[in-house]
């Protein structure tokens, strides 16, 4: 099946030549390849003042993230206990609802570590954005 044919409003016609030298064009190809656009859609972006959002994948490889990650996969192995116990009619008792609590506040308080260990990596994002 044929690609659908673009309306004669949206049909690029025009055609600018620009000359580029290497340092130039390595900016801009570095810049178009940051943003994942090809060289013409950064460019034409660039001329029109449209923003262009430049994403960084960060990748941090710290001990306590793996070890938080691991304590997230035990409170889920927990819940869905809890919750199988549940859908095959177990009865709610006190030991089950002690249980339940307790998972929650575990999540709570992981969710305040990770949440104080991100203000650690992160960033102003204005500062990475053109």
């Amino acid at each position: 099946m044929a690609r659908p044919k673009k309306e004669k409003e949206l049909k690029r016609r025009h055609n600018i030549m620009l000359r580029l030298n290497e340092t130039e064009y390595a900016i801009i190809s570095e810049n178009a390849k940051l943003a994942n656009l090809p060289v013409a859609e950064y460019a034409r972006k660039s001329l029109m003042n449209k923003r262009i959002s430049i994403k960084y994948e960060v990748v941090a490889d710290v001990p306590e993230l793996k070890k938080l990650i691991g304590e997230f996969g035990k409170i889920g192995s927990n819940l869905n206990q809890i919750a199988r116990h549940f859908n095959t009619g177990g009865i709610h008792s006190q030991e089950m609802r002690k249980a339940i609590n307790q998972c929650i506040v575990e999540i709570y308080e992981m969710k305040f570590i990770v949440l104080k260990m991100a203000g650690d990596f992160h960033g102003n994002s204005e500062t990475h954005s053109k």
